[in-house]
């Protein structure tokens, strides 16, 4: 196994014996309601919501390019837009 497999096995074992031994019912004021609910939900929940969202936030942005087909803008010829002395320059 690769080392970076091992690391992450590793690590998700220490976070379910963390989550098993926080398993004590904690009362949670909401805005309107006070509610006893267990560690173990609102640590695992609130885990799961930040690798969802540190995954959404470090995905790769689709990029569309208009090189990409070429439909979406009309072949120009670039020469005959060259003033004289541009031309000159270039050859």
């Amino acid at each position: 196994m690769r080392s970076k497999t091992i690391f992450i096995i590793i690590l998700t074992a220490l976070f379910t014996v963390f989550l098993m031994m926080n398993t004590d019912a904690v009362e949670f004021n909401f805005i309107f309601v006070k509610k006893d609910i267990s560690k173990l939900i609102v640590v695992g929940v609130f885990t799961f919501l930040g690798f969802v969202l540190g995954y959404w936030a470090a995905k790769p942005k689709t990029v569309i390019s208009s090189y990409d087909s070429p439909e979406t803008e009309p072949q120009t010829d670039h020469k005959n837009t060259l003033s004289d002395e541009d031309r000159d320059y270039i050859s």
